[in-house]
This record gives structure tokens, C-alpha cells and sequence, in this order.
């Protein structure tokens, strides 16, 4: 198959798996992102192998649950977010100290362009975590639950104690939930005078954005997390909340398809060559929303889905080292 982008290059080629899989995949809690990306591989390798193919995809938080259950060989696939998060598996850093999985591998990543962010109400009069340190005021903090799994929650405690912030010493308490939606009620119904999370491309972040000040997280404080756990940080553009300047914060994007290096290799390269060759129809399910609005940051770019933090699986290296170059 040429490819119309680069006249005189072939695409890598459509895989063809003769004998029937059982695969098992791991996604969300259900209705989010992952499953949909776990429906559109199963779909689409399924349709390239033997007749008694059988794929299940198994609820999941898609944190470091989705990361052991592959090390620990309960599935096949799992995918996780922040895809940086994962990085730490390898080598048993963070929560992965106990257990940890050298031999993890990826198929790809999935681009969603995310933060994790820090914002106080505007009636506590705060813009920076020096004021904030300095004032001590009483938080009704709204963030996801600090279990070692939820990575919202893991991140948001590592910000907030290496900033000095003690939410509950200081008078304060902690609302704590799974999902984002949750903890975005709480702002805007008043339950929460500050919260910290992720999915700042949902339209909830710019109801409630107009009554809360967006705080930079310190550059020693990243700096740490990324030295310590190899965390990135990123910056939110100006004007992404209505009337903030922007700011540097804790990145955390991307979708991370993970498996290990036992997957057979025409299994690997066929969900890689998925992933960059079938990308319109994932694509095609969120262009009702502009680009840098939506959960998956379309349009897809296969060499930049093969750029992930934990080394590919070599099946999966083959379909990337053979895209056309410009």
C-alpha cells in the first residue's frame, strides 16, 4: 500500500494472523477513554486473525492496577495514564518499590494532552503556593483517593507535601473520589474551596475556572518528581482557563498500551499496526470536539505514537522503524 502523504513509499504491511487468539485486555472503569481505545483494537485484530478469535477487555482503574496486572501476567494489554507513570515499573521506584517489571514493553502510545493542575477559590485571595504556605488557610480539597493505585491521587499527594501544604494539619479535610467528575462537582457546588486534578479538557474545567486562581507548581517541586519518579512537567498555555496566565505544572498525558516482552512478536506488530493504520476510526469518535479539547488529541501521528516512555516491544518496533520518513 502506498502512502498518498509520501508518493513512492510503502506503508508497513497489513498483518495477517492465521491461527485464532484469545486475548485478554485491560481498559477503564468502563465508559472512559480506555475502553473505547480497548474496543477499537479488539475490532480491528480480531478482524486480521484466525475465525475463533475471542477478545475481552476487563474493567480496570487504568492506573498502576492496569501496570501489574500485565507485569503480573493477568492480561495480555492494559493501558494506563499518565503513559510517564508507567516508567517507574521498570526499575521499582514509587509504588512500584515491592514489585516491579523489567520486562514490560509498549505497543504504543495514545496522545491526550493533559495537566494536572492546582487551583484555590478566588475568595481565599491565594495565587502562588508561597502565599498559600504563608496563609495556611482552611481547604476543603477535592482530589481523587491516595490509595497507591489512582494516580491522580498518588500525584496529588507528592505536589502538595513536597509544597508544604498540609491540608488536614491546617484545619482542612480532604474530599476524595475515583474519577474526575466527582471532585469537579465539588468546586462548582461549593463543597470544595480548592481541588487538584487532571482532565483539563472537559467543559467542567471552564465552568468553574472563572472563580478559581490556577497556582504554578515550583520548579524544585517538579524538578524532584521528575529525578525521583521521572515525572514530566509541561506548561498550560494562556487563556487555557478564561482569564489565567499560563503556568508549568505536572504533565500528564497520553495513553500507554502496555504488554510484556513474551508477547508474540506477530501479535505485537499487528496491535502496533493498528493503532497507526486504523487511527481514523478512533479518531472519527471524538471530531465533534476541537482537537485541543478533546480526550484523544487527533489527528493521530503513528511516528509520534511510537515514542513512549517504556521501551517497545520489538513486534511493535517493527511496524514503527518501517513508516515512511519525511
Amino acid at each position: 500500500m502506498m502512502d498518498p502523504t509520501h508518493p513512492g513509499q510503502e506503508r508497513p504491511a497489513e498483518p495477517r494472523i492465521g491461527r485464532s487468539l484469545t486475548l485478554h485486555l485491560r481498559g477503564d472503569w468502563g465508559t472512559a477513554n480506555l475502553h473505547r481505545v480497548c474496543g477499537w483494537i479488539a475490532q480491528e485484530l480480531a478482524d486480521r486473525c484466525g475465525p475463533h478469535t475471542r477478545i475481552a477487555t476487563w474493567n480496570s482503574r487504568g492506573f498502576s492496577d492496569a501496570v501489574h496486572a500485565v507485569g503480573r501476567g493477568e492480561v495480555q494489554v492494559a493501558l494506563t495514564t499518565p503513559a510517564a507513570f508507567a516508567a517507574a515499573a521498570l526499575d521499582g521506584r514509587g509504588v512500584f518499590t515491592d514489585e516491579y517489571y523489567p520486562d514490560l514493553r509498549a505497543l504504543g502510545v495514545v496522545p491526550q494532552r493533559d495537566r494536572l493542575v492546582v487551583a484555590v477559590h478566588k475568595d481565599l485571595e491565594i495565587t502562588s503556593f508561597a502565599q498559600l504556605r504563608a496563609d495556611k488557610p482552611v481547604l476543603r480539597l477535592a482530589t481523587s483517593v491516595r490509595d497507591g493505585v489512582n494516580h491522580v491521587g498518588l500525584a496529588a499527594h507528592e505536589i502538595l507535601t513536597r509544597s508544604g501544604v498540609d491540608v488536614t494539619g491546617w484545619g482542612g479535610r480532604l474530599l476524595e473520589d475515583e474519577r474526575p467528575f466527582e471532585s469537579l462537582d465539588h468546586a462548582r457546588d461549593g463543597r470544595a474551596n480548592a481541588i487538584v486534578h487532571e482532565a483539563v479538557m472537559l467543559p467542567a474545567w471552564q465552568d468553574i475556572g472563572r472563580a478559581f486562581n490556577f497556582l504554578a507548581v515550583e520548579d524544585e517541586v517538579l524538578d524532584g518528581l521528575r529525578a525521583d519518579f521521572g515525572w514530566p512537567d509541561a506548561y498550560v498555555d494562556d487563556g487555557w482557563f478564561a482569564g489565567q496566565d499560563g503556568f508549568r505544572t505536572l504533565d500528564f498525558s497520553d495513553f500507554l498500551v502496555l504488554t510484556r516482552d513474551d508477547l508474540p512478536e506477530d501479535v505485537a506488530y499487528a496491535i502496533a499496526w493498528v493503532l497507526g493504520e486504523t487511527r481514523h476510526l478512533i479518531e472519527g469518535q471524538y471530531r465533534h470536539l476541537p482537537p485541543e479539547r478533546s480526550p484523544i488529541t487527533y489527528p493521530l501521528d503513528p511516528v509520534t505514537m511510537g515514542r513512549s516512555p517504556v521501551p517497545l516491544h520489538l513486534g511493535a518496533a517493527h511496524y514503527y522503524n518501517a513508516l515512511p520518513r519525511p
